[in-house]
């Protein structure tokens, strides 16, 4: 691996700084630091290579393209808990799944695209009968308090009601997902063989940034944080007047990268939710007992990942989560009768 230089370094910064979409991105990065196309494009391979950098991509708002996600936690028989989760990862839209040190064991993000014909909330029922779940609790993000600038999940209004995509549009999403190729004209090597042309290509993504439908144009750097190799999921339970002061200080923390609000059930009242970040279980466990300290919150859980199943990206409008409720139809129209 070839050390960074002062150049990398300018050229890392641009790559992360916001690119309009333009037919020549590379050409008007090296405009920006005085460096030639060919050089950005060479720099930007092997940095790209060596771990650096991630490849140059829109940075899609999932809510703002229609998209429903929830978290759900699911109760499963230990016994059978490795099958629930292949069930469950067989939908597209699963991004994440773990087992959890929790009667609630099994845990798994969903995502359903506004084309789906079943919802998401048939789809949540129907992995919780493909999975034999005993109980399952979907957890949807009631509040959003704070998380990370490169999640997937929404970052708009929870209120504001998405601009629908037309269908050049949502082709446009499919393409512009993929990595950018490394070529001068990286637009028309991804619109070459497809549906559509170069010049839409760049329209649409011009008009869904514009709406906010893609956040940023941008490469994202690779985390290298050595040594946080532990998370914790800390869960507290915050009577309704209290929730936005609590979120603030528990968002407050340095150790805190995600705080939700999630909905409570009769036997899980469980409602503010925070991701930690430490150098062990025992340092996450000591933040979340310093954090209870600090807010006064006595009923919280430390839920900790046993076993990843799954971790992967939303793959908007993907063909095979289309597929996937077609041959899903006949459970759905059970689930409706009943």
């Amino acid at each position: 691996m070839q050390e960074m230089d002062q150049r990398d370094r300018e050229l890392l910064g641009a790559l992360q700084g916001e690119i309009p979409f333009v037919s020549t991105p590379y050409a008007f990065i090296g405009q920006a630091i005085d460096m030639s196309e060919k050089e950005v494009i060479k720099r930007t391979e092997r940095l790209r290579r060596d771990g650096f950098v991630k490849p140059l991509t829109p940075h899609f708002d999932t809510r703002a393209l229609g998209y429903r996600s929830c978290l759900v936690a699911a109760r499963v028989n230990p016994d059978r808990i490795d099958d629930a989760a292949a069930a469950i990862n067989a939908h597209p839209g699963v991004t994440q799944n773990y087992r959890r040190n929790n009667s609630y064991n099994l845990w798994f993000t969903v995502f359903v695209s506004p084309l789906s014909k079943i919802g998401l909330d048939r789809t949540i029922d129907i992995l919780g009968q493909q999975g034999d779940c005993d109980v399952v609790r979907p957890l949807p993000t009631l509040r959003l308090y704070k998380s990370s600038a490169s999640d997937s999940e929404s970052h708009s209004d929870l209120q504001n009601e998405p601009t629908p995509l037309t269908p050049l549009e949502i082709e446009a999403v499919r393409v512009l997902q993929r990595e950018l190729p490394l070529q001068p004209r990286p637009f028309d090597v991804l619109a070459r063989g497809g549906t559509i042309g170069a010049d839409d290509l760049l329209t649409a993504a011009k008009a869904m940034h514009k709406r906010g439908q893609i956040r940023r144009f941008c490469a994202q750097v690779q985390a290298r944080k050595a040594g946080f190799v532990a998370s914790a999921m800390g869960i507290w339970v915050v009577p309704p007047d209290d929730v936005d002061a609590c979120a603030a200080k528990l968002a407050q923390h340095r150790a805190v990268s995600h705080c939700y609000l999630r909905p409570v059930y009769d036997d899980w009242p469980y409602n503010l939710y925070t991701t930690v970040h430490a150098r062990s279980v025992d340092e996450c466990e000591s933040i979340i007992n310093d954090l209870a300290i600090d807010t006064g919150l006595t009923q919280k859980q430390a839920l900790f990942p046993t076993k990843e199943y799954k971790k992967s990206r939303v793959s908007f409008f993907a063909h095979d989560a289309e597929e996937w409720e077609d041959a899903n139809a006949d459970v759905c129209r059970v689930a409706q009768a009943l």
